[in-house]
């Protein structure tokens, strides 16, 4: 089945090309200029995914994430932003977006991060052991004053639930799944996105940095720690 993509940019020469080469890529593709017509859209007919462009003029590619999030709408979003710092990056996914891209970029890594986010809707982007099975009840898991309900995507630490973003949730699974064993960066890259950035990305970063803010609290322990120069590990000290 075609899988179906909701493009929003104001760069007419960006629209235009990009939407053709997800065209040819096999998508089917609607392509507006702006975010008022992007909620038209998706409220209209419900895309498999959203690529949305930060900076739009009217209703920006924010705004638009944080409106279709606040009425429900779980699709996946990809941004396209021209803005580079941390902080701007985080701006996207406190709005509710999956993923990110920076422009300029090469088109074959937003095939990669689409083809990432529909397999994380369309199916489970982990692959448990038989013995880890054998011990963590079906949906449920509990580590380190943590608790997770991975059927109904929903996280807790004590009494405290976790409002997580679904690339959040997909990335505390997996540390939470090998809590105690530190996960180097391409490993996390492969299972939770499907393709390694390389090295100089910030991608894993920003989800780990702000991961821990809505995680961590006052006087707690820390769960997420970095081993440097290797990756992640979930434990409480």
């Amino acid at each position: 089945m075609t899988q179906t993509v909701l493009l929003a940019e104001d760069d007419r020469a960006i629209r235009h090309a990009l939407e053709r080469a997800l065209t040819l890529e096999g998508y089917e593709v609607t392509a507006v200029a702006d975010g008022v017509e992007a909620l038209a859209q998706a409220h209209r007919t419900q895309p498999d995914v959203l690529v949305l462009d930060v900076m739009m003029p009217g209703i920006d590619g924010l705004q638009v994430c944080r409106v279709l999030r606040a009425e429900g709408d779980r699709t996946p979003i990809l941004m396209l932003t021209a803005l580079v710092e941390t902080a701007d990056r985080i701006a996207g996914l406190d709005a509710g977006a999956d993923d990110y891209v920076v422009k300029p970029f090469d088109v074959e890594e937003v095939f990669a991060r689409l083809r990432a986010l529909l397999r994380r809707t369309n199916g489970t982007p982990f692959e448990v052991p038989k013995e880890e099975e054998k011990r963590i009840p079906t949906g449920q898991m509990s580590v380190a004053g943590l608790r997770m309900d991975v059927q109904a995507r929903r996280a807790w630490r004590g009494e405290r639930e976790l409002e997580l973003t679904r690339t959040e949730f997909d990335l505390l699974e997996l540390l939470a799944r090998n809590a105690g064993i530190v996960l180097d960066h391409a490993t996390i890259y492969d299972r939770i996105w499907g393709y390694d950035f390389g090295p100089g990305s910030k991608n894993l970063a920003v989800y780990v940095g702000y991961l821990r803010r809505k995680l961590d609290e006052p006087g707690a322990p820390a769960l997420i720690h970095t081993v440097r120069g290797v990756g992640y590990v979930l434990r409480e000290d």
